[in-house]
């Protein structure tokens, strides 16, 4: 059972994060936008029956909750803490290079896909972390970069604004013709 190192806030004032002591998972992150989409994951289903929670993110050792901006963090904190110090750690087994979803792609925007995966890996998904959340790129077709913000970075009005321009303005080493889509 993961012990709760301490509660950080996230850039999100909707959500915070919490650092475990040991990991809750080995593998890659797990995101639920909502309760019908964690009814295979114990953590979330847990966290998701909890009053005014909305969305859950955790890797290795944090765990993001998301509120609807109704309830009184000091009162919700003691709630999710309860499942999050029950939950017991997930091992998902996976071969390398199977940490992300494959993306269909032409060769050549392959090739960008790599390179723009290479930058975000580098110099955006930490920063996302340490703020309570994560990035996953869904599609490269047409011009067009998709990509879709998950855990505190969900809901944020920062993530909108000032993380997609950097994210912009990375994409566009690899191909100053690319757009970047926030889904």
């Amino acid at each position: 059972m993961p012990k709760i190192a301490e509660i950080e806030y996230t850039p999100n004032p909707n959500a915070r994060k919490f650092v475990l002591k040991e990991p809750i998972t080995n593998g890659p992150s797990r995101s639920f936008p909502d309760a019908a989409a964690a009814t295979e994951d114990a953590l979330a289903s847990a966290l998701f029956g909890v009053a005014h929670v909305t969305n859950v993110y955790y890797v290795d050792r944090f765990v993001t909750v998301t509120q609807d901006g109704q309830a009184d963090w000091r009162e919700l904190l003691h709630q999710v803490a309860e499942p999050i110090r029950a939950a017991q750690p997930i091992t998902i087994q996976t071969t390398p290079g199977e940490e992300r979803k494959a993306i269909a792609a032409t060769p050549e925007d392959q090739t960008k896909l790599d390179q723009i995966t290479a930058l975000l890996d580098a110099r955006v998904r930490p920063a996302l972390m340490m703020d309570g959340g994560g990035l996953e790129v869904l599609e490269l077709s047409a011009g067009v970069l998709k990509v879709h913000y998950q855990g505190a970075c969900g809901t944020c009005p920062s993530s909108m604004y000032g993380t997609l321009a950097a994210i912009e303005s990375l994409v566009r080493l690899v191909d100053p013709t690319l757009q970047v889509v926030a889904v």
